[in-house]
């Protein structure tokens, strides 16, 4: 609990089976995460067994691999029906610390913000964390041009480490968006157009041979994904054309600090 606030952490795994303890350790040792909910997608090691013997959490099937966005529908959907106030993604693979889950839950329950990201880019941890080269250029160029086209100023929009409050998960639209990895940026799309503000703080992050990545097809289709989303925002702005993802979004109330 924060502020008497349920925190719900959710997992969305695909053989994590390596590093999901550690992962899950260090998440039970900051003390105020009521519950860990592991959504696995389809994986053919050990993850499911692991997450089964965790006490405090919720382990979730799919039997087949439905893809990164299907798994996180899963992942909110639980969180919800849970009770979760404060809802914190945090990928199993411990790429990114866990030890944030304070800082990232008291920027919400305070209410200061309804959405806030783990930044690698913001104190220069990616590249000391190991980030390839060609992803640290591509993700700069793609935050360039994405802020440019969404009218944001975000350090980066590729982090996989988020955290919401119930009411900006239940505001928008997620079911709509893609069953593959570009439901990530589709969903801050829809969180910029809410017209909510997405916090940011420094996030160090590893990169080693167990951490989830995906490859360089998989991430120029990716790539191209995230400036067709930015675009259409753009395009719908200026009513030049329709978007599934983001009819019928009304825009938010202005913030009221608790």
């Amino acid at each position: 609990m924060f502020k008497d606030q349920k925190l719900i952490v959710v997992m969305p795994a695909y053989n994590a089976a390596q590093t999901l303890k550690k992962t899950w350790d260090e998440v039970m040792a900051q003390e105020i995460v009521d519950l860990v909910v592991v959504v696995d997608d389809g994986s053919h090691d050990e993850t499911v067994e692991i997450a089964r013997s965790l006490p405090h959490t919720l382990v979730h099937v799919h039997e087949k691999n439905k893809g990164y966005g299907a798994n996180q529908k899963t992942c909110y959907r639980i969180a919800l029906e849970q009770g979760g106030d404060i809802i914190i993604m945090v990928h199993p693979d411990y790429q990114y610390t866990p030890r944030l889950i304070p800082a990232m839950a008291s920027m919400i329950g305070n209410g200061l913000y309804h959405c806030v990201l783990g930044s690698r880019i913001l104190g220069g941890y990616a590249l000391k964390g190991g980030m390839p080269a060609w992803k640290y250029i591509a993700n700069r160029f793609l935050t360039f041009t994405e802020n440019l086209l969404l009218g944001a100023k975000l350090s980066e929009y590729h982090t996989g480490y988020r955290a919401f409050s119930r009411q900006l998960i239940e505001h928008i639209p997620i079911h709509r968006n893609s069953d593959d990895f570009i439901f990530d940026n589709q969903m801050l799309a829809q969180v910029l157009w809410a017209g909510y503000t997405i916090a940011e703080v420094s996030c160090p992050t590893k990169y080693f041979a167990e951490a989830s990545s995906i490859n360089f097809s998989r991430s120029m289709k990716y790539g191209l994904g995230c400036l067709w989303t930015a675009l259409q925002f753009r395009l719908k702005k200026i009513n030049l054309v329709q978007s599934d993802i983001f009819e019928d979004i009304k825009i938010s109330e202005p913030l009221c600090l608790k």
